[in-house]
This record gives C-alpha cells, structure tokens and sequence, in this order.
C-alpha cells in the first residue's frame, strides 16, 4: 500500500527537510551573510555527495551520465542552487523562514505551468481542486496583516523586499525542478536522484563562486569558515537541504508529476509552524491554524 504512494511519501519528506533545513540557514545567514552561506553549504553537501556515491558506486561522480544530462542538470543547479537560492536565502534573514516558505509555495502552479507547457504533463480536475484548495490555505497565511502588538512572542514583520526575493528564489525554485525533470528523462527512465543532485550541486557551486568572485566577497567567505556556529548550522542545514531533501525530492519526480510534487513539498510553512513557536518563540495566530488545517485538506485530495 505505502508503494503506491512512494511518490507523495518522498515529496513529503522533502517537506520535512526543507523545514528543518530553512530554519538552520536563518541561524546561519544571520550569523555570516546569506551568501558566504550559500557557497558553503554547496561545498558541503558535494563532499556528503562524493562519499556517498564513491562507496555505493566505486566513482566520486556519476560519469557514466549522458551529456544530456550533465547540461540539463547543470542548468538546474544554476537556475535552482545559484539564482533562486541566492534569492530565498536573503528572504530567510528579511522575513523569517515561515513567511519565506509560505510565499514558496507559488513553486506549484509555477511548476506546474512549466511542466504543462515544456514537459507535456497531464493534470487531472481533482489535481487542480488540490492544489487551488492548499495555496488558499497558506494564502490566507500569508495575507495575515501582522497587528497583535500586545503579543509577548516574536511578530514577524512581512517587508515588500523580503517578499520579492522569496518570489525570485520561487520561481528560481520552480524553473530549477522543470529541467531537473528534463535533464533526468532518458530512454529508461529515470537516472539515480542522488547522483542527479550531485551534477546540481557542482553547478551551483559554480555559478556562487562566479558571483562571489564578481562581489569580490571571498573575505566574507574566509570569515565565515572561522564562525564554529555558524558552521555547525551550515551543516546541517546541508545534511538534511541539498543532500537528503532535494535528492527526495528528485525521487519524488520518478513517481508523480513536478506540480504535485511541488504542491506536497508546499506544506513547509505549515510543518515549521510547530517549530517557530516552540524554539523561535514566535506568534502563531489561530488564522494561521485555519489556514494549516486547509492546507492539509488540499494534500490529501491531491494524494488521493
């Protein structure tokens, strides 16, 4: 029974990750900048990749990939780790992690538009209700004017550039997901999500040490290497975000289609809400409850 929904169960422990991992990011990028972060934790996550793949397979690289491939999801990586990340990563210290996460969640129909358009996927009525039913929900979330001054918890304040780098790194997000797709299609199949993230990975590795080279922020970068905290967020954050999450959520793409994927990993900002109230201190409003509880309601038809 758990087989037939293999797909969704991975999307949703991407969903799980990715709450965690934000959450390490925002300690992180408040400590050093988010993009001293953002070239580590790539370099991180390469080194996870490298052990990982040389054990399973006996070669540190997936060199048996076709050149298809390697281009496609050398795209991704820029598009995905380099643009959008660069963008949500700066939303992270702006806005918060949950208010960032929530305006991710356009990644669906975004996703799903491109995949319509470039990969030719299909979408059933009930699909659509599921995904239109979540984004109400984390619409009426996000949409919460942030007027509890008496609260003795945090109140997050949503600022408009913190909302425009969150839409930036979503539809980086979004485009990234569609040539993964892409760049993974072969003749028998799929290939192997953890090598496919790898290629990823070395691509927006890439494209950060381009940008940062372009900034000439390199101290920024030496000086965040000496930050032990900071590290020690890093990489977690790298553990359970480009290594564990983002190769879920390439398996996921096996089994279902980039909108329902991206409309599963959507739940983010509600699995944090647990999170930021507890260890954040932060106030949850009931209408951010309803809005879950809706959210929620939209999965499981979408999961049907």
């Amino acid at each position: 029974m758990i087989s037939n929904y293999f797909g969704e169960l991975a999307a949703f422990g991407t969903a799980l990750c990715w709450t965690f991992g934000s959450q390490f990011f925002e300690a992180a990028g408040k400590r050093v900048g988010a993009l001293p972060v953002n070239l580590i934790r790539l370099v991180m996550a390469l080194g996870l990749f490298i052990i990982l793949l040389s054990i399973r397979n006996g070669t540190p690289f997936p060199t048996d990939f076709s050149r298809h491939a390697w281009i496609w999801l050398g795209l991704s990586g820029i598009v995905g780790f380099a643009l959008g990340d660069l963008f949500l990563f700066k939303a992270f210290v702006d806005i918060g992690p949950r208010i960032s996460m929530l305006v991710m969640t356009l990644t669906a129909p975004i996703s799903a538009i491109l995949g319509l358009t470039f990969l030719n996927e299909e979408y059933l009525l009930y699909q659509w209700l599921g995904m239109i039913i979540t984004l109400s929900g984390v619409s009426l979330v996000i949409l919460e004017k942030s007027d509890n001054q008496n609260s003795k918890r945090k109140v997050r304040t949503i600022t408009v550039s913190g909302v425009i780098f969150a839409f930036l790194g979503t539809f980086g997000q979004a485009a990234g997901y569609i040539l993964s797709k892409y760049g993974m299609l072969t003749n028998d199949g799929y290939l192997d999500p953890f090598a496919a993230t790898q290629i990823r990975v070395i691509a927006g590795t890439i494209g950060f040490m381009i940008i940062i080279s372009l900034r000439k922020s390199w101290k920024n970068v030496f000086k965040a290497l000496k930050h032990k905290s900071a590290m020690g967020f890093m990489f977690g954050g790298a553990f359970v975000g480009p290594f564990l999450g983002v190769s879920l959520s390439l398996l996921a793409l096996h089994y279902i289609t980039a909108g329902v994927a991206s409309t599963i990993t959507a739940l983010v900002p509600i699995l944090i809400i647990p999170s930021v109230v507890l260890i954040g201190k932060e106030h949850v409003s009931p209408r951010a409850i309803a809005g879950a509880v809706i959210a929620v309601a939209g999965v499981l038809i979408l999961s049907i």
